[in-house]
C-alpha cells in the first residue's frame, strides 16, 4: 500500500508540527489549549488491554502509539488513545506518516466529543477510527459518510492491511479475553519466542511420548512373558499329577514362581520321566 501523506495540502501543517508541548497533559482542540486529566478505572485500564491487543495485531511494517499527538489542522493538535501508523518514514518530509487507524477509549458521556475528534481525524485522512465504549461495553467505527459512530458485531473482527493478523472486536470489549487473543495474534505472527517455546515442548512431549510408549511395550512384554510362564507352570504341575508324583508346598510354591519361560521347559521334560519332583532341580537343570 502507498505511504499516506502526512498532509493533505499545502494549507496544512505537518502532521508533528507541534501546537502543544508534548509530555505536558495538553491538546490543542478548535485553537483552544485544553488540559487532558489522567484516567481513572475502567478507562485507563482498557487503554492498557487495547494497546497491548493492538500491539499484538499490528503488521509488520507498522507501528502502535499510545496518546501520539496528530496535528490534524492550523487549530487542532491532540492525540487518540491509540494509533496505528506506517514504521517507514514518510518519503516527503521524513518525518512519520500519518496513522492509519485510531482507537479512542471512551465512556457514553463523551462519546460525543470523541465523534467530533473522529471527524478530524478523518479529514485529515486517517483511514479507519474507532472507539471503545467502556461503560456500555460495545465497539464503534467511525462513519464519515454518515457524520456518526456505528456499532460493530461483538462477533466479528476487524480486518485491515495495518494489521497482521484481525482484530477480535470481543476482545477489544471484554478484558477477560484479551491474553488469550494476544497469545493467538503472536502465534499467527510467528513469534520466535512463542514458537521456541512451543517447540521446546513439542519435543518434550514427543520425549515423554516414547518413554511411555517403551514403558507401555515393556509392561506388555512383561505380561505376555508372565502369563506365558504361569501357564507352563500350571502344565508342568498337571504333569506332576498325572504321573503320581508328590510335590510338597516348597516345590508348588517354587514351580509357581518361576517366571523363566526356558527354565520351564526344562522342567517339563524332565517331568515325563522324574519318579520324584526333587529329580526336577537338579544340577543338570542348569538351576
Amino acid at each position: 500500500m502507498p505511504p499516506v501523506a502526512s498532509h493533505a495540502g499545502s494549507e496544512l501543517p505537518d502532521i508533528d508540527d507541534r501546537l502543544v508541548e508534548p509530555e505536558t497533559g495538553h491538546e490543542m482542540y478548535d485553537g483552544e489549549l485544553v488540559e487532558v486529566p489522567p484516567s481513572d478505572p475502567p478507562h485507563a485500564s482498557r487503554q492498557v488491554q487495547l494497546a497491548a491487543l493492538t500491539e499484538a495485531h499490528t503488521g509488520l511494517a507498522f507501528e502502535a502509539a499510545v496518546n501520539l499527538l496528530t496535528r490534524t489542522s492550523k487549530v487542532d493538535d491532540f492525540a487518540s488513545a491509540i494509533s496505528v501508523y506506517p514504521a517507514a518514514p514518510d518519503p516527503t518530509t521524513g518525518g512519520r506518516q500519518l496513522q492509519q487507524l485510531a482507537f479512542e477509549i471512551v465512556g457514553t458521556q463523551s462519546l460525543g466529543h470523541a465523534g467530533r475528534k473522529a471527524a478530524k481525524l478523518a479529514a485529515r485522512g486517517v483511514r479507519r477510527v474507532f472507539a471503545i465504549d467502556v461503560e456500555r461495553p460495545r465497539a464503534l467505527k467511525w462513519s464519515a459518510e454518515l457524520g456518526t459512530w456505528r456499532e460493530l458485531d461483538v462477533a466479528g473482527h476487524i480486518e485491515d492491511p495495518a494489521l497482521e493478523v484481525p482484530l477480535p472486536i470481543n476482545a477489544m470489549i471484554h478484558a477477560s479475553n484479551t491474553d488469550d487473543a494476544v497469545q493467538r495474534a503472536l502465534i499467527a505472527k510467528d513469534n520466535p519466542v512463542l514458537k521456541a517455546y512451543i517447540a521446546k515442548h513439542r519435543e518434550e512431549a514427543r520425549a515423554e511420548g516414547i518413554a511411555e510408549g517403551k514403558a507401555v511395550a515393556k509392561g506388555i512384554q512383561e505380561g505376555l512373558t508372565r502369563g506365558k510362564a504361569e501357564g507352563k507352570a500350571g502344565a508342568l504341575l498337571a504333569v506332576l499329577a498325572a504321573r503320581g508324583v508328590a510335590l510338597g508346598d516348597a516345590v508348588r510354591v517354587r514351580i509357581l514362581g518361576e517366571r523363566d519361560p526356558e527354565q520351564l521347559d526344562r522342567w517339563l521334560a524332565r517331568a515325563a520321566t522324574c519318579t520324584q519332583a526333587a529329580e526336577l532341580f537338579t544340577a543338570r537343570s542348569g538351576r
